[in-house]
Protein backbone atom coordinates (compact mmCIF):
# COMPACT_ATOMS: atom_id res chain seq x y z
CA UNK A 1 0.00 0.00 0.00
CA UNK A 2 1.51 3.45 -0.90
CA UNK A 3 1.96 5.64 2.25
CA UNK A 4 0.67 9.31 1.94
CA UNK A 5 2.53 12.01 3.19
CA UNK A 6 1.83 12.34 6.89
CA UNK A 7 3.06 15.00 9.44
CA UNK A 8 4.72 13.64 12.32
CA UNK A 9 5.79 17.28 13.74
CA UNK A 10 4.95 18.61 17.10
CA UNK A 11 5.39 21.78 18.66
CA UNK A 12 6.61 21.89 22.19
CA UNK A 13 6.41 25.55 23.82
CA UNK A 14 7.55 27.26 20.11
CA UNK A 15 10.38 23.96 19.81
CA UNK A 16 9.22 22.15 16.89
CA UNK A 17 10.31 18.64 16.52
CA UNK A 18 10.18 16.07 13.94
CA UNK A 19 8.10 13.67 15.45
CA UNK A 20 7.05 13.67 19.14
CA UNK A 21 9.42 10.76 20.48
CA UNK A 22 12.42 11.59 22.70
CA UNK A 23 14.30 9.14 25.11
CA UNK A 24 14.09 9.25 28.37
CA UNK A 25 16.67 10.79 30.78
CA UNK A 26 18.66 8.18 32.06
CA UNK A 27 17.35 5.71 29.75
CA UNK A 28 19.97 7.25 26.47
CA UNK A 29 23.02 8.70 28.28
CA UNK A 30 23.79 11.51 26.48
CA UNK A 31 23.22 10.19 23.17
CA UNK A 32 26.45 9.97 21.66
CA UNK A 33 26.88 6.15 22.69
CA UNK A 34 23.76 5.32 20.52
CA UNK A 35 24.72 6.91 17.44
CA UNK A 36 26.93 3.49 17.15
CA UNK A 37 23.30 1.58 16.46
CA UNK A 38 21.61 4.05 14.14
CA UNK A 39 21.67 7.98 13.34
CA UNK A 40 20.39 9.12 16.36
CA UNK A 41 19.14 12.84 14.27
CA UNK A 42 16.12 10.41 13.20
CA UNK A 43 14.93 11.26 17.05
CA UNK A 44 12.33 14.15 17.80
CA UNK A 45 15.33 15.05 20.40
CA UNK A 46 17.08 13.56 23.15
CA UNK A 47 16.17 14.16 27.05
CA UNK A 48 20.02 13.86 28.59
CA UNK A 49 20.99 12.00 31.64
CA UNK A 50 19.54 13.32 35.20
CA UNK A 51 22.45 16.31 35.80
CA UNK A 52 22.78 17.30 39.73
CA UNK A 53 25.98 20.11 40.91
CA UNK A 54 28.22 17.90 42.14
CA UNK A 55 29.53 14.46 40.62
CA UNK A 56 27.54 11.35 41.57
CA UNK A 57 28.49 7.97 41.71
CA UNK A 58 24.96 6.63 42.50
CA UNK A 59 23.41 4.14 44.76
CA UNK A 60 25.23 1.01 45.68
CA UNK A 61 24.87 -2.32 43.79
CA UNK A 62 22.71 -4.10 42.52
CA UNK A 63 20.61 -1.14 41.44
CA UNK A 64 18.31 -3.08 38.72
CA UNK A 65 15.31 -6.24 39.30
CA UNK A 66 13.52 -7.76 36.61
CA UNK A 67 9.60 -7.22 36.84
CA UNK A 68 6.83 -9.07 35.06
CA UNK A 69 6.62 -6.18 32.35
CA UNK A 70 8.58 -4.08 33.87
CA UNK A 71 11.80 -3.32 35.76
CA UNK A 72 13.24 -1.46 38.96
CA UNK A 73 15.82 0.29 39.19
CA UNK A 74 17.75 2.32 41.67
CA UNK A 75 20.61 3.92 39.77
CA UNK A 76 20.42 7.22 42.03
CA UNK A 77 21.07 10.17 39.41
CA UNK A 78 24.64 9.03 38.96
CA UNK A 79 26.13 11.54 36.45
CA UNK A 80 29.68 13.68 36.33
CA UNK A 81 28.33 16.70 37.51
CA UNK A 82 26.74 19.73 35.88
CA UNK A 83 30.06 21.41 34.71
CA UNK A 84 31.57 18.62 33.44
CA UNK A 85 28.31 18.33 31.86
CA UNK A 86 28.71 21.37 30.20
CA UNK A 87 32.23 20.96 29.21
CA UNK A 88 32.67 17.53 28.05
CA UNK A 89 29.50 15.24 28.08
CA UNK A 90 27.67 18.10 25.53
CA UNK A 91 30.37 18.98 23.19
CA UNK A 92 30.76 15.32 22.46
CA UNK A 93 26.29 14.89 22.28
CA UNK A 94 26.96 18.16 19.92
CA UNK A 95 29.19 16.58 17.25
CA UNK A 96 26.63 13.83 16.80
CA UNK A 97 23.25 15.37 17.45
CA UNK A 98 21.93 18.34 15.37
CA UNK A 99 18.84 19.47 17.14
CA UNK A 100 16.98 20.71 20.02
CA UNK A 101 17.56 18.82 23.32
CA UNK A 102 15.92 18.83 26.13
CA UNK A 103 17.91 19.37 29.66
CA UNK A 104 17.05 17.42 32.29
CA UNK A 105 18.37 18.93 36.11
CA UNK A 106 17.94 17.35 39.68
CA UNK A 107 18.73 18.52 43.10
CA UNK A 108 18.71 18.32 46.62
CA UNK A 109 17.99 21.60 47.56
CA UNK A 110 16.69 24.77 45.83
CA UNK A 111 19.86 26.30 45.37
CA UNK A 112 21.49 23.65 43.85
CA UNK A 113 18.85 23.58 41.13
CA UNK A 114 18.71 27.41 40.66
CA UNK A 115 22.50 26.78 39.97
CA UNK A 116 22.20 23.68 37.91
CA UNK A 117 19.46 25.40 35.62
CA UNK A 118 20.89 28.81 35.31
CA UNK A 119 24.14 27.21 33.83
CA UNK A 120 22.47 24.70 31.83
CA UNK A 121 20.57 27.59 30.06
CA UNK A 122 23.00 29.58 28.80
CA UNK A 123 23.40 26.66 26.16
CA UNK A 124 22.67 26.94 22.98
CA UNK A 125 21.09 23.64 22.25
CA UNK A 126 19.44 22.94 24.71
CA UNK A 127 15.88 23.86 24.00
CA UNK A 128 13.83 22.87 27.05
CA UNK A 129 14.98 22.76 30.85
CA UNK A 130 12.69 19.28 32.00
CA UNK A 131 13.08 19.93 36.21
CA UNK A 132 13.38 16.35 37.77
CA UNK A 133 11.34 16.96 41.01
CA UNK A 134 10.16 13.13 41.10
CA UNK A 135 13.29 10.88 41.27
CA UNK A 136 12.14 8.44 44.36
CA UNK A 137 15.60 7.05 44.33
CA UNK A 138 17.28 9.77 46.32
CA UNK A 139 17.13 10.08 49.96
CA UNK A 140 16.29 14.01 50.78
CA UNK A 141 16.27 14.56 47.10
CA UNK A 142 13.74 15.03 43.89
CA UNK A 143 10.83 12.91 45.48
CA UNK A 144 10.49 15.57 48.83
CA UNK A 145 10.26 17.84 46.59
CA UNK A 146 7.78 16.37 44.17
CA UNK A 147 4.92 15.27 46.61
CA UNK A 148 4.20 18.21 48.24
CA UNK A 149 2.57 21.69 46.72
CA UNK A 150 4.17 24.00 48.09
CA UNK A 151 7.69 22.81 47.54
CA UNK A 152 6.76 22.00 43.87
CA UNK A 153 6.15 26.01 43.56
CA UNK A 154 8.93 27.21 45.65
CA UNK A 155 11.68 25.49 43.56
CA UNK A 156 9.84 26.72 40.10
CA UNK A 157 9.43 30.41 41.19
CA UNK A 158 13.32 30.51 41.72
CA UNK A 159 14.69 28.33 38.99
CA UNK A 160 11.84 30.62 36.37
CA UNK A 161 14.06 34.13 37.76
CA UNK A 162 16.96 32.52 36.75
CA UNK A 163 16.30 30.84 33.64
CA UNK A 164 15.41 31.93 29.90
CA UNK A 165 14.23 28.58 28.21
CA UNK A 166 11.29 26.91 28.64
CA UNK A 167 10.29 24.89 32.06
CA UNK A 168 8.87 21.71 32.13
CA UNK A 169 8.61 19.82 35.31
CA UNK A 170 8.84 16.22 35.74
CA UNK A 171 6.34 15.26 37.95
CA UNK A 172 6.04 11.89 40.14
CA UNK A 173 3.00 9.35 40.02
CA UNK A 174 4.15 8.29 43.86
CA UNK A 175 1.23 11.07 45.29
CA UNK A 176 -2.11 10.94 46.06
CA UNK A 177 -3.77 14.06 43.84
CA UNK A 178 -1.38 14.33 40.68
CA UNK A 179 -3.82 17.06 39.42
CA UNK A 180 -3.04 19.47 42.28
CA UNK A 181 0.72 18.95 42.31
CA UNK A 182 0.39 19.84 38.47
CA UNK A 183 -1.51 22.92 39.19
CA UNK A 184 1.05 24.12 41.52
CA UNK A 185 3.57 23.52 39.00
CA UNK A 186 1.78 25.74 36.44
CA UNK A 187 0.65 28.42 38.63
CA UNK A 188 4.48 29.14 40.21
CA UNK A 189 5.41 29.21 35.91
CA UNK A 190 5.85 26.19 34.53
CA UNK A 191 5.47 26.06 30.57
CA UNK A 192 4.77 22.65 30.56
CA UNK A 193 4.66 19.68 32.45
CA UNK A 194 6.27 15.85 31.71
CA UNK A 195 5.22 12.83 33.76
CA UNK A 196 4.98 10.00 34.80
CA UNK A 197 8.70 9.17 36.21
CA UNK A 198 9.06 5.85 37.35
CA UNK A 199 6.63 4.18 40.37
CA UNK A 200 8.09 3.07 44.00
CA UNK A 201 8.85 -0.32 43.98
CA UNK A 202 10.39 -3.56 45.61
CA UNK A 203 11.46 -7.38 45.08
CA UNK A 204 12.26 -9.86 47.56
CA UNK A 205 14.25 -12.23 46.66
CA UNK A 206 12.45 -15.32 48.19
CA UNK A 207 15.96 -17.51 49.03
CA UNK A 208 17.60 -15.20 50.71
CA UNK A 209 14.91 -13.37 52.18
CA UNK A 210 16.35 -10.29 51.18
CA UNK A 211 15.42 -7.37 49.05
CA UNK A 212 16.79 -7.76 45.66
CA UNK A 213 17.78 -3.88 44.87
CA UNK A 214 20.32 -3.19 47.63
CA UNK A 215 18.48 0.30 47.90
CA UNK A 216 15.68 -1.74 48.90
CA UNK A 217 13.24 -0.22 46.91
CA UNK A 218 13.32 1.40 43.37
CA UNK A 219 11.55 2.96 40.75
CA UNK A 220 9.34 0.72 39.00
CA UNK A 221 8.67 1.36 35.13
CA UNK A 222 8.13 -0.66 31.86
CA UNK A 223 4.92 -1.05 29.79
CA UNK A 224 3.10 -2.62 33.09
CA UNK A 225 2.47 1.33 34.17
CA UNK A 226 1.55 2.57 30.86
CA UNK A 227 -2.45 2.59 31.67
CA UNK A 228 -1.04 4.63 35.03
CA UNK A 229 1.14 7.11 32.83
CA UNK A 230 -2.30 7.46 30.60
CA UNK A 231 -4.28 8.34 33.04
CA UNK A 232 -2.35 10.77 34.89
CA UNK A 233 -1.76 13.04 31.36
CA UNK A 234 -5.26 12.58 30.40
CA UNK A 235 -5.99 14.34 34.54
CA UNK A 236 -3.09 16.87 34.30
CA UNK A 237 -3.50 17.86 30.30
CA UNK A 238 -7.21 18.08 30.85
CA UNK A 239 -6.68 20.44 34.29
CA UNK A 240 -3.87 22.40 33.07
CA UNK A 241 -4.05 23.48 29.21
CA UNK A 242 -0.60 23.58 29.38
CA UNK A 243 1.95 20.97 27.01
CA UNK A 244 2.54 17.32 28.04
CA UNK A 245 5.19 15.36 27.42
CA UNK A 246 3.76 11.68 28.70
CA UNK A 247 6.12 8.70 29.29
CA UNK A 248 5.86 5.94 31.50
CA UNK A 249 5.70 2.10 29.53
CA UNK A 250 5.47 3.19 25.87
CA UNK A 251 7.08 0.76 23.90
CA UNK A 252 5.40 1.38 20.61
CA UNK A 253 3.87 3.94 17.89
CA UNK A 254 0.48 2.52 18.74
CA UNK A 255 1.43 3.87 22.63
CA UNK A 256 2.92 7.20 21.47
CA UNK A 257 -0.97 7.67 19.34
CA UNK A 258 -2.52 6.70 22.79
CA UNK A 259 -0.34 8.54 24.59
CA UNK A 260 -1.15 11.72 22.36
CA UNK A 261 -4.59 11.50 22.42
CA UNK A 262 -4.72 11.50 26.31
CA UNK A 263 -3.53 15.10 26.18
CA UNK A 264 0.85 14.64 25.37
CA UNK A 265 1.96 16.85 22.77
CA UNK A 266 5.34 14.69 22.60
CA UNK A 267 6.06 11.10 24.61
CA UNK A 268 9.25 9.89 25.98
CA UNK A 269 10.64 6.55 25.84
CA UNK A 270 12.39 5.06 28.78
CA UNK A 271 12.54 2.00 29.92
CA UNK A 272 12.03 -0.09 26.56
CA UNK A 273 16.07 1.26 24.82
CA UNK A 274 17.09 -0.74 28.42
CA UNK A 275 16.03 -3.86 26.35
CA UNK A 276 16.26 -2.87 22.56
CA UNK A 277 18.38 -0.29 21.50
CA UNK A 278 16.75 0.17 18.63
CA UNK A 279 12.76 0.60 20.08
CA UNK A 280 12.82 4.72 19.40
CA UNK A 281 14.01 4.15 15.97
CA UNK A 282 11.24 1.56 15.42
CA UNK A 283 8.72 3.35 16.60
CA UNK A 284 9.49 6.60 14.32
CA UNK A 285 9.24 4.25 11.29
CA UNK A 286 6.01 2.63 12.86
CA UNK A 287 4.74 5.84 13.37
CA UNK A 288 3.42 6.96 9.66
CA UNK A 289 2.41 3.33 9.44
CA UNK A 290 -0.43 3.81 12.56
CA UNK A 291 -1.22 7.02 11.30
CA UNK A 292 -2.60 5.76 8.18
CA UNK A 293 -4.22 2.96 9.27
CA UNK A 294 -6.06 4.98 11.88
CA UNK A 295 -6.45 7.75 8.81
CA UNK A 296 -4.39 10.61 10.27
CA UNK A 297 -2.79 13.21 9.01
CA UNK A 298 -1.24 14.82 11.32
CA UNK A 299 -0.05 14.14 14.82
CA UNK A 300 -0.69 17.71 16.06
CA UNK A 301 -4.31 17.09 15.49
CA UNK A 302 -4.40 13.88 17.83
CA UNK A 303 -3.10 16.07 21.01
CA UNK A 304 -6.17 15.95 24.11
CA UNK A 305 -8.41 13.96 20.67
CA UNK A 306 -9.90 11.97 23.87
CA UNK A 307 -12.93 13.49 25.69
Amino acid sequence: MEMKNVDTSVVLSGVRLDNPVIPASGCFGFGYGMNEYYDINILGSISFKGTTRDARFGNPLPRVAECTSGMINSVGLQNPGIDKVISEELPKMRAVFHKPIVANISGFSIDEYVECCEKIDKEEQVAIIELNVSCPNVHGGGMSFGTCCESVSEVVKEVKKVITKPLYVKLTPNVTDIVSIARSAVDAGADGLCLINTMLGMRIDVRTRRPVIANVMGGFSGAAVFPVAVRMVYQVSKATGVPVIGCGGVETARDVIEMMMAGATAVEVGAANLRDPYACKNIIEDLPVWMERLRINSLSEIIGACE
